[in-house]
This record gives C-alpha cells, sequence and structure tokens, in this order.
C-alpha cells in the first residue's frame, strides 16, 4: 500500500500524511456547524532526493492548468489502514525549504478536492 498519483507510485513514500481538519462555514439553524463538501490531505516529507521532488512537480505540472488527478490515499474515517483512489483532485504546487546535503528538507504537497 503506497501513495500514488495517476497510477504512478510516489518514488520516495512520504514521511507523513494526514487528513487536513476542515473548517466551519457557518452554522445552520439548529446550531450545528457546516462544512464544504470536499476534504484535504497533506502529504509531508522531512528529507527528500531532487529527483523525487521533480517527480511531484511533473504531476503537478501535468494538471496544474486544467485537470484533476486520481491519488491513491488512506481511505477516511475506516478502521483499517487500507488505500483508496479518490478522483478528481486538485494538487496544489509542492512546497520546499533548503538544501541539506544534496537533499530537500521540509517538502510537502497539499491534495485538494477530495470527495469521502
Amino acid at each position: 500500500m503506497t501513495y500514488k498519483i495517476n497510477g504512478t507510485e510516489i518514488t520516495t513514500q512520504p514521511t507523513t500524511g494526514k487528513w487536513v481538519k476542515r473548517e466551519s462555514i457557518g452554522v445552520d439553524g439548529n446550531g450545528k456547524d457546516v462544512y464544504v463538501g470536499v476534504r484535504a490531505y497533506e502529504l509531508k516529507w522531512q528529507l527528500i532526493d531532487p529527483a523525487t521532488f521533480n517527480q511531484l512537480q511533473v504531476f503537478y505540472n501535468a494538471v496544474a492548468t486544467t485537470g484533476t488527478a486520481v491519488v491513491d490515499l488512506p481511505e477516511y474515517s475506516k478502521s483499517t489502514y487500507a488505500f483508496f483512489s479518490y478522483t478528481g483532485c486538485v494538487l496544489n504546487e509542492p512546497e520546499i525549504d533548503a538544501y541539506f546535503t544534496g537533499h530537500h528538507l521540509n517538502a510537502s504537497l497539499l491534495i485538494t478536492n477530495i470527495v469521502t
């Protein structure tokens, strides 16, 4: 079970991955919070090689202007750790910090528009 984008395994698997907490966009007439209908998932690498970061950039460039991606992520709110292919996902541009001995520090990729 691995993270994949459009059927391609990410060469260096992330250090961590997490579902991002949704913010309330208001309160309904019964006093219950209202949330947007889609979720986000964040992948992070403490240390990532330039080739894998380039792979993330290629994934982003392929869908940045007009398309969406299919992303394999741990299925949301399940009792087992199983991956599921989410369609219609939007990739934000990958981010990195400084270089450290030929690698990037603190890389991240935010995946949005995930319908669970």
